[in-house]
């Protein structure tokens, strides 16, 4: 009996569940959802709107960039090896996001030892960014 119940329980992969939790896949996921958040906010813009956002890209980071006539402004994601820094233009530390794999097998990302969701961790780097003013 015993052996038949091990048969019909699902199997968890752990290892690729781990896999998809190392921090350049968690970087990685960040950059694509963070290119759909751009491009929302570019169509959410009224028409005419003297600003922009658009993404720059280089081998371990990626910028959000705001340009507004004269003024340009951006959050800028780095991936170091123990952290994805967060940090404006001017190279000011905002936070540092870090990912651990749970007892339940789950990835999760924490800041600052609080416990975040992928979108609340892009809300707290490109709020100010893409809602300044509003």
């Amino acid at each position: 009996m015993e052996n038949k119940t091990e048969k019909e329980a699902p199997k968890f992969d752990w290892v690729t569940e781990r896999s998809k939790c190392s921090l350049p896949k968690v970087f990685y996921t960040l950059q694509k959802q963070i290119e759909q958040d751009v491009k929302t906010r570019n169509d959410l813009r009224p028409e005419n709107s003297p600003y922009q956002f658009s993404m720059a890209e280089n081998i371990d980071a990626f910028s959000v960039i705001l340009q507004a006539g004269e003024v340009r402004e951006a959050v800028v994601f780095r991936l170091s090896p123990h952290a994805i820094q967060v940090q404006d233009d001017k190279d000011k530390a905002l936070f540092d996001i870090v990912a651990a794999f749970s007892e339940d097998g789950k990835c999760k990302l924490y800041i600052n030892e609080s416990e975040r969701d992928f979108w609340q961790v892009r809300r707290m780097a490109l709020e100010g960014l893409m809602f300044q003013g509003n």
